[in-house]
């Protein structure tokens, strides 16, 4: 698989960057301590050391860093990875591909020593999706890129009576796994519920679909039961270990009707209403979510193509 050779800041933009071997991504912002961090779209960079390599046979005597990457990779084709591309890096931190290359606006010294330099092409900007340790060779996976659809049930919610922050934090959560195609908010109406859930399967493919609302015991809390006539195979061990787990936080958890299956390739799971229990459910459902849409989707080792040989 691809690695890190260098992780590099600088105290200043404009400057070549020192490699310290290890840092901190953070989401939302980059590489900690770095004077690009933050920097709208284009928190964290990276730059092969294959295109160092290039001005390195041209006669300069450059490295990683040297360039103004915060990261300098070996064995990935950065070039080649479409806008939206997710990368893992190390065991936690997750990219997302914003932008290849760049305008260069000011030639640097490189250029005019070489006449040529290789960031503006063949360089790449991210974003940070989940924070993580970044350190010299951490391996560098490929992750796929998968569909999700967001489901508010809720009769005030669909009247604009009610704030759907449920949703907010189901988006905000899985921002490191998937891209949110598609988001409605619907009222307490089993058939209508059951429509939309056939639509995002059949029509708009979409790889997950979480449900957030009426899961508990008011007469029009009908998720389940709209979940139930649509999926063809039940996972109950997702629902179950919500529900075990919040069990430990708050005696309510149990009153959670909560479901989960599948339908062809799409995965299902209700959520709670309160933005609270959403969290709580995610995190722990989260840890073996990823594993669960791989298989399903047979997508584990599509991304391989995209990877070199060291």
């Amino acid at each position: 698989m691809g690695k890190v050779v260098a992780v590099c800041i600088s105290p200043k933009r404009g400057m070549r960057k020192k490699n310290i071997g290890k840092g901190k991504l953070l989401i939302d912002k980059g590489v900690e301590g770095d004077a690009h961090a933050g920097f709208a779209h284009r928190q964290v960079s990276l730059l092969a050391w294959e295109s160092i390599e290039k001005m390195r046979q041209m006669g300069l005597n450059v490295g990683p860093g040297d360039f103004a990457e915060n990261l300098t990779t070996q064995g990935i084709d950065l070039t080649k990875l479409p806008i939206g591309t997710r990368l893992k890096i190390g065991k936690e931190a997750v990219l997302r591909v914003t932008q290849i290359g760049k305008e260069c606006h000011h030639r640097c010294a490189i250029y005019y020593q070489a006449g040529d330099c290789v960031m503006p092409k063949e360089g790449i900007f991210t974003e940070v999706l989940k924070q993580g340790n970044v350190k010299v060779d951490d391996l560098i996976e490929l992750l796929p890129n998968y569909k999700l659809a967001v489901v508010t049930v809720s009769d005030k919610g669909s009247r604009g009576l009610r704030e759907d922050k449920s949703g907010d934090v189901i988006k905000d959560r899985l921002r490191f796994l998937a891209d949110v195609v598609d988001y409605q908010v619907l009222p307490d109406d089993k058939e209508q519920l059951k429509t939309a859930l056939v639509d995002l399967v059949e029509t708009k493919k979409v790889d997950l679909i979480l449900t957030t609302g009426g899961t508990g015991f008011a007469p029009r809390d009908i998720t389940p039961e709209a979940t139930l006539d649509v999926v063809e195979k039940l996972v109950p061990g997702i629902s179950e270990a919500m529900r075990m787990k919040t069990l430990e936080i708050t005696p309510q958890a149990m009153l959670s009707r909560a479901v989960a299956g599948i339908r062809k390739q799409t995965l299902i799971i209700n959520l709670p209403g309160s933005p609270k229990a959403c969290h709580e459910c995610l995190d722990v459902i989260l840890p073996a979510l990823e594993h669960g849409l791989e298989i399903l989707k047979g997508k584990g080792g599509e991304c391989a193509h995209l990877l070199e040989k060291n």
